[in-house]
């Protein structure tokens, strides 16, 4: 029940009417930290919040700072620029969704080259960066900032074929989960063995990298929502499957959407989708009579969360 539920959700998420919709960080969410990594005042934590994101403090990745704060960590917004003492005193840096500059007509870079350079500067002399943007426009915007890194991102939407249907959905286990300390936890009973995406992109690692999260075999992307909605309506209006998914995406199986990695002193976290990170929920206008629909840490069925604390675990080094 809850598997259809949720691909229900991710087909929402890519080809109803969202704009019209209210989403938002989910203010039921409550999280149990049963071990937590720091008993009194854990390392500092930076929500960057500088470069038009809309997963704020506040918003909707308040859920991942309520989970930070039970694990111990300090969080803060971080609302300066990295070139401008934004890095000062930091020890974690968590960018989410940064977004293109409102006035450029096309998406582009949300940092400049020298805020690039001195991010770059700071993670190799021994910072911790998680960094994740998940499907268009959001690739755009981060593209040049992982680029430093060595990662490549999609920048479209992955998808994946269910049963035929498509689900922006991506579920990880088995052989699709990688091998490294973010997975294994600090015990047997932190080791995660189900994570779930929602509706984001493709990433591929620089030599060296470990993939956390391993795309399947058929799994795909599509260049941007409108070309996604094409493509479901095409498959389900009874097109060849092959001719339509050949047209419209790109294969991208064996491919990424979490990597791991260390960077000169420092450590990298990318990930390929935002969400897994919060509890959010979609509230629909009251008169359509539809229950909100919520995604993410909430979700029964996967390890979103303990995942999302094993990253924090191995950047702030409580894995070592």
């Amino acid at each position: 029940m809850w598997r259809s539920a949720l691909i229900a959700l991710a087909l929402v998420l890519t080809t109803g009417p969202v704009r019209a919709q209210e989403q938002m960080g989910d203010p039921d969410f409550r999280p149990v930290v049963a071990h937590p990594a720091y008993a009194g005042q854990g390392p500092e934590v930076v929500l960057d919040e500088a470069h038009g994101s809309v997963q704020t403090a506040d918003g909707r990745y308040a859920p991942f700072v309520a989970l930070m704060q039970a694990d111990g960590y300090r969080v803060r917004s971080g609302h300066r620029r990295f070139d401008a003492g934004g890095l000062d005193g930091v020890q974690l840096l968590v960018i989410s969704n940064a977004a293109s500059p409102v006035e450029d007509a096309e998406p582009v870079s949300a940092f400049t080259p020298i805020e690039i350079a001195v991010l770059e500067a700071w993670v190799r002399g021994g910072g911790s960066l998680l960094l994740a943007a998940d499907h268009a426009p959001h690739g755009t915007a981060a593209e040049a900032l992982a680029t430093a890194f060595g990662v490549q991102m999609g920048k479209g939407y992955a998808f994946r074929l269910v049963e035929g249907r498509v689900t922006t959905q991506l579920t990880y286990s088995g052989v699709t989960l990688g091998d490294h300390p973010i997975l294994q936890g600090r015990s047997a009973g932190e080791r995660v063995r189900d994570v779930t995406a929602f509706t984001g992109q493709s990433l591929i690692g620089p030599p060296g990298s470990t993939t956390l999260l391993r795309m399947e075999a058929g799994d795909r992307e599509a260049v941007d929502r409108d070309t996604l909605v094409r493509l479901r309506a095409r498959l389900d209006d009874g097109e060849p499957e092959a001719a339509v998914l050949s047209e419209l995406s790109v294969p991208v199986g064996g491919r990424a959407q979490g990597l791991a990695f260390t960077y000169g002193a420092g450590r990298v976290v990318v990930l390929g989708e935002a969400g897994m990170l919060t509890a959010q929920m979609i509230r629909f206008p009251e008169e359509s009579g539809r229950p909100p629909l919520r995604f993410g840490m909430s979700v029964p069925g996967n390890q979103d969360q303990q995942f999302a604390l094993n990253i924090l675990h191995w950047l702030s080094g409580a894995l070592d």
